[in-house]
């Protein structure tokens, strides 16, 4: 499931549907079915455009960053926090060490931040390698050398090292938990993977506090046409895209009991 779910996102992200698209038209066209070519070549330039040059990216991403809502004020005790991963730059950290960060390196800044301010909580890091290749280390591996360059105790971690993917971060970290003795977690990930997270906890029976981070929209962004920005428009369309069905595929498989789990 994990390898043809990576095939399927090959497919399914925007730019690349939108390529196949026109491919499949020329093709069309080639072959003497010329309105099948003008269809799809049509159809491919609409997804492009709205992919670009709209802010249905960002509209579709605020709305779930808007699920859960971040609280206005830290809690009075923290005796442990899950940390997903996704936020390091594996390829690179493999082969060169140290911790580069990608653009969700948020979720460990404010694990960080949580971890100083609250320096008797347990960090359950959970995240391997989720690449094709398995080639390289995850963000549990990673995730020691971070803390420890800041000065946290490494006893206090707990990593998570073979999960690929949210389900698996989820089962894995259940069996983690269980086994250190430790519960009502905060849930540290980013705001718009809180949804899905917290459907697959509360399938799960886990009980964990929602602690959202790594918000990529300021929540007030209208529908409409946008040409000033087209790369940072595709990104947030890939990424809403890409979780909207996230949360779809893990509703219809009994991963989640809802389809858009709410507070």
């Amino acid at each position: 499931m994990f390898i043809l779910s990576k095939l399927f996102w090959l497919i399914a992200q925007p730019l690349s549907l939108a390529f196949l698209l026109g491919v499949s038209g020329i093709v069309a066209s080639l072959s003497r079915c010329p309105r099948l070519g003008v269809f799809s070549t049509s159809l491919g330039l609409l997804i492009l455009f709205v992919t670009l040059y709209t802010s249905a990216g960002t509209v579709a991403l605020q709305a779930l960053e808007a699920r859960f809502p971040k609280a206005a004020n830290d809690p009075a005790q923290v005796s442990c926090m899950i940390v997903l991963g996704g936020a390091f730059s594996n390829n690179v950290n493999t082969r060169r060490g140290g911790f580069e960060m990608g653009e969700a390196a948020d979720r460990f800044v404010e694990a960080l931040r949580l971890a100083r301010n609250y320096p008797e909580a347990k960090i359950l890091v959970s995240g391997g390698d989720g690449s094709l290749s398995g080639a390289y280390e995850g963000d549990a591996v990673t995730a020691e050398r971070f803390f420890a360059a800041f000065g946290i105790n490494p006893d206090r971690l707990i990593r998570e090292t073979t999960s690929r993917n949210t389900s698996e971060n989820i089962t894995n970290t259940k069996s983690l938990l269980e086994k250190a003795g430790l519960q009502n977690c905060l849930l540290i990930t980013s705001a718009f993977h809180i949804p899905r997270a917290i459907g697959l906890m509360r399938k799960d029976g886990l009980v964990a506090t929602p602690w959202p981070t790594d918000y990529r929209t300021d929540g007030v962004t209208a529908l409409g046409l946008d040409f000033t920005q087209p790369t940072l428009n595709a990104q947030q369309t890939a990424t809403a895209l890409r979780e909207w069905i996230g949360l779809v595929a893990y509703y219809l498989s009994g991963k989640t009991s809802a389809l858009f789990p709410a507070p």
